[in-house]
């Protein structure tokens, strides 16, 4: 702004400058004015109808009974998270939970108090069938795939309440396959019921102080045997998640006659408990703090003291662990979906806000290099939503008994896959969305770096990235190869319909290339040893990951329906290292000297190296 020069005003009768005060008035900032220009927010839009992968994905496979009632409910859920869905999510993460030990009059009540818009979360999850559409099965074994785009829709605006909704779809997955028991039928009604008023949500309580992913030694809490059936839990949980939920599935080990308990996986039990009595009150839980955490504010997660909690046995004495694998699988996905998710939602009011912010002359959806860089988080979002597609459809074919056993074995090892593949993009490309803001991507009230907090659980929950590929090799073990055969043939038929199209030709080429890579490199790491093959975990993991991704893009736009988009973003996936594991493995990367040297070159000059390494 520039300043205009006074020359000899006139005063007025009482010492006044007129001219002066009309300057004044014109200045923009003087006084309590604050300027003339202010940025246009992004909008959000009806999520289902602005995404267009998203309607090409459902055309190409879905019946066209299913895809006409299916898109026209997602069409109307699309709008109803901009009416009012998503302002409740905005609510939940300036309100978060807060625990309030004690009454006025002295008396211990641990009441965890959530924000109203929490609360009405759950209502919106039963009305919108959020749970209960994957169990009505509806539409057969596409039932469960509109249940995960509809979560795919509201994961951004869920105020983290897709969090007890992940755990709620893995304890009634549980139970469906479990429960033979009265108590578990009618806890399955209310976990998979559209009524608000019957509805319940479920925790997950594993995780102990020593344990994370290893509940096998971690799990100290135990369980004794009562005259009626039932058992009374004695532990301390260190870390369960949407503590307000009505029941939870948890671990322990069954105390003998003699007072022992069995050591490891083979002593760990499954046991079923709803949190409140019928009065209302606590079942022998006190909850002893909520957690302070990075990300996912709105969601209550409490360290608990379990003090003769009442209990009911679900699964066959220490199989405990074997029963949760089918929750395991559920959660993961839902973590995908959250992933994917997250990824699709920062990207599309970052393309908003270019349409409105004017720089340099233009807006910057007119500048290439703001393009190019939106276009590259673009195919990785892609990416994560086939895979997430992929995985919902091998799902749902599991559970409505159609599934081959190449479709079993490719769901095994997809799921934490897909789980591990996508956390880590989605760290990335909301990271570079915030970027896509300026520097208004870094200000808390613009609701945008919640989105990147509340991402990083994504990587952590459910297992870390060096867990999930090292459960990537337990299920190549445990299948005698199966898994691996199965990956390697869904792989080769989906690169068959694109090998004579022109504009696919040199992403096909690439990713057949990689697939010989990966198998010579399967070859070589089977004479190699287990320290060969835990080294290369990792790399291994994110290989399956980039080819078959890869391999669903030119699958796709192989489609007669697809469009040019399509192929552009399978070129551009396809430019990448497609299998780092082979590309590392040249490079030496898992030999015993390069381990020495990873451990020599993180301890250099720590007295630890000598001490105790």
């Amino acid at each position: 702004m520039g300043s205009k020069s006074i020359a000899s005003p006139a005063v007025g009768p009482e010492g006044t400058q007129p001219h002066l005060v009309l300057e004044e008035l014109k200045m923009p900032f003087s006084h309590a004015s604050i300027g003339h220009f202010f940025q246009d927010q992004p909008r959000l839009g009806n999520q289902f109808l602005e995404d267009s992968l998203l309607q090409g994905y459902l055309k190409r496979h879905l019946p066209p009974v299913v895809l006409e009632e299916a898109g026209q409910d997602l069409e109307r859920f699309g709008q109803r998270l901009v009416d009012e869905i998503d302002s409740l999510g905005r609510e939940c993460e300036l309100n978060p939970p807060h625990l309030k030990h004690y009454d006025a009059w002295g008396r211990r009540v641990d009441q965890i108090i959530t924000c109203p818009a929490w609360q009405k979360m759950k209502v919106v999850s039963a009305e919108e069938g959020l749970v209960a559409e994957a169990y009505e099965r509806k539409y057969s074994s596409w039932s469960r795939l509109i249940q995960i785009v509809k979560l795919y829709l509201y994961s951004p605006s869920s105020g983290q309440f897709n969090c007890p909704l992940a755990m709620t779809d893995g304890a009634a997955k549980v139970i469906e396959s479990l429960g033979t028991q009265d108590a578990l039928q009618d806890a399955f009604g209310h976990l998979t019921t559209r009524d608000p008023e019957k509805f319940w949500t479920s925790g997950q309580w594993m995780t102990e102080r020593k344990g994370g992913s290893d509940v096998a030694h971690g799990t100290e809490t135990v369980a004794h045997a009562q005259a009626d059936g039932t058992y009374k839990l004695y532990g301390y949980k260190w870390f369960t998640s949407a503590t307000d939920s009505d029941m939870t599935l948890t671990l322990g080990r069954v105390v003998d006659a003699q007072g022992h308990v069995l050591k490891g996986t083979k002593g760990l039990t499954l046991f079923y408990l709803e949190v409140r009595d019928a009065k209302g009150q606590l079942n022998g839980i006190e909850i002893q703090r909520l957690k302070d955490k990075l990300g996912t504010r709105q969601l209550p997660t409490a360290e608990l003291l379990l003090d003769g909690v009442k209990a009911l046995q679900i699964s066959p004495e220490g199989r405990g662990v074997a029963s949760i694998s089918n929750m395991l699988t559920i959660t993961r996905i839902h973590n995908t979906i959250a992933a994917a998710a997250g990824m699709r939602r920062v990207l599309n009011l970052a393309r908003e806000y270019a349409s409105k912010r004017f720089v340099f002359g233009s807006l910057i959806k007119d500048h290439p290099l703001h393009m190019q860089t939106m276009a590259h988080m673009e195919v990785q979002a892609r990416g994560a939503f086939l895979l997430l597609m992929e995985v919902a459809r091998l799902l749902g074919l599991k559970e409505t008994n159609m599934a081959t056993e190449q479709d079993q074995h490719l769901l095994r090892l997809l799921t934490p896959i897909a789980k591990l593949f996508t956390g880590k993009q989605a760290i990335a490309v909301i990271s570079e969305g915030l970027e896509c803001f300026g520097g208004q991507g870094y200000m808390e009230d613009t609701g945008l770096p919640a989105m990147l907090r509340d991402a990083q659980v994504l990587t952590i929950w459910e297992g870390t990235t060096n867990i999930l590929s090292l459960d990537v090799l337990r299920s190549v073990v445990k299948s005698q190869g199966q898994v691996l055969s199965a990956f390697f043939s869904s792989a080769q038929e989906k690169l068959e319909a694109s090998s004579n199209i022109p504009s696919l030709s040199q992403s096909t080429s690439r990713l057949l290339q990689a697939l010989q890579n990966l198998k010579d490199f399967t070859k070589k790491a089977g004479m190699r040893g287990n320290g060969f093959m835990e080294l290369s975990a990792r790399d291994f993991a994110y290989s399956l990951a980039k080819i078959y991704i890869g391999c669903l893009f030119v699958d796709h736009a192989a489609w007669a329906g697809a469009t040019e988009s399509d192929a552009y973003c399978a070129k551009r996936w396809c430019e990448q290292d497609l299998c780092p594991v082979n590309t590392a493995e040249a490079f030496g990367c898992y030999s015993s000297d390069a381990a020495s040297m990873d451990r020599q070159i993180v301890y250099e000059k720590s007295p630890l190296l000598k001490r105790n390494l």
